[in-house]
């Protein structure tokens, strides 16, 4: 597909909102674009964000937690960051045609356990997403 899209997702880990936002736009973009996502200090996929997304029928279980450095190299139409500090790391992604800001609370940093951390997850999920499907209807209109 000759006008598929490139984006990458931004954030500090690479653990949560950014591998949730990477799952989601694959999702609502499918073949018309093609979406990384990585960290300026990745951390490893978080497990409950894989638990969350599955919940949601978005297996991002095989996804990577990857340093930005890994991208330097490549073009893409969009960054998006999702995260203040991943903001502040990258003020220009000069791989990027355009940047895009919106964040998103950090579910790893909340001091709750059990159930009331996976309730956490879960609505930053569910931000993420419904972020997401705007963003693709947006890029990807004819």
């Amino acid at each position: 597909m000759a006008d598929r899209k490139r984006w990458i997702v931004l954030c500090t880990g690479n653990r949560c909102r950014s591998q949730m936002g990477e799952g989601w736009l694959r999702h609502f973009a499918g073949d018309r674009a093609e979406v990384r996502s990585a960290g300026t200090q990745p951390k490893g996929v978080h497990p409950l964000s894989i638990q969350v997304m599955a919940e949601s029928g978005v297996d991002i279980s095989g996804h990577t937690s990857d340093h930005v450095d890994q991208y330097l190299s490549e073009p893409f139409d969009v960054a998006v960051t999702v995260c203040d500090s991943a903001r502040e790391a990258c003020p220009t992604f000069a791989q990027a045609d355009r940047l895009v800001h919106r964040a998103f609370e950090d579910p790893d940093k909340s001091d709750l356990e059990g159930d009331a951390l996976l309730d956490v997850f879960r609505r930053v999920r569910d931000e993420i997403r419904d972020w997401a499907r705007g963003f693709v209807e947006a890029e990807c209109a004819d």
